[in-house]
C-alpha cells in the first residue's frame, strides 16, 4: 500500500528527508529499483485488515480487521437497555435493511423506465382512436416482469453471499461478460 523509507511512510510526489538529512526530490519515484533499494526504499503491502472492503455490503471492520456486515433486513432500534428508540412521534425507529433498501431502488429503476411512456397509456384512456403501439406495451410488460423478478431474487437472498451474488456480472471463460448482473436484469430500452 504505502512506499516507506525507515518505517515510515513517503508520498509520491513529495519530497522527503533521510535519517541524514538529505532533502530527496519529490520525484524520487522515477528513480529505477535500484535507486531505491539504495536508500532503503520498500513498498509494504496493506494488512488484510486495511484492505478496502466494498461499503455497499459493509460497515468497516472491527478492531481485530474482522469485517463488520450490514444487516439484510429491517432492524427496530433500541437504546443500551433494550428499549425502543423512538422518533418525535413515538414510534420505533427502524432502520432498513439491505434488502428493503435494495427494492426500493428496484421500484425507482422500474418507474424511471417506465415513465417516459406513462403518455402514451394516459392517451390511450383519454382518446378512443389512440392506442398504445405494441413495442411499448410489451417493454412495459418486461419492465414489470424485471422489477417483479429482481424483486423476488433479492428477498430469496439467505445470507449476504447471496445477496452480493446478485451484483456480480455473469462472465465467460474469458472474463467477458455473458448479460447483466441479476440486479440490473433489465430489457434493453426501447
Amino acid at each position: 500500500m504505502p512506499w516507506k523509507y525507515s518505517g515510515r511512510i513517503i508520498r509520491v510526489g513529495k519530497a522527503w528527508v533521510d535519517n541524514n538529512g538529505t532533502l530527496h526530490s519529490a520525484l524520487w519515484m522515477r528513480y529505477d529499483d535500484a535507486w531505491k533499494t539504495k536508500y532503503g526504499i520498500v513498498w509494504e503491502d496493506a494488512a488484510a485488515s486495511e484492505e478496502p472492503f466494498d461499503n455497499r455490503f459493509y460497515h468497516g471492520r472491527q478492531a481485530d480487521g474482522t469485517l463488520i456486515p450490514r444487516s439484510l433486513t429491517d432492524v427496530n432500534e433500541v437504546d443500551e437497555d433494550g428499549n425502543p428508540v423512538n422518533d418525535d412521534d413515538g414510534n420505533q425507529i427502524v432502520t432498513l435493511g439491505l434488502k428493503s433498501n435494495a427494492i426500493a431502488l428496484v421500484k425507482t429503476q422500474a418507474a424511471g423506465l417506465l415513465a417516459p411512456y406513462d403518455w402514451q397509456v394516459i392517451k390511450a384512456t383519454e382518446v378512443e382512436s389512440y392506442s398504445v403501439p405494441s413495442t411499448v406495451t410489451t417493454y412495459r410488460a418486461a419492465v414489470r416482469t424485471a422489477s417483479n423478478s429482481i424483486g423476488t431474487a433479492i428477498t430469496n437472498a439467505s445470507d449476504l453471499a447471496a445477496f452480493m451474488a446478485l451484483y456480480d456480472t455473469p462472465v465467460d471463460s474469458d472474463g467477458e461478460p455473458t448479460g447483466n448482473a441479476p440486479i440490473n436484469d433489465w430489457p434493453d430500452e426501447i
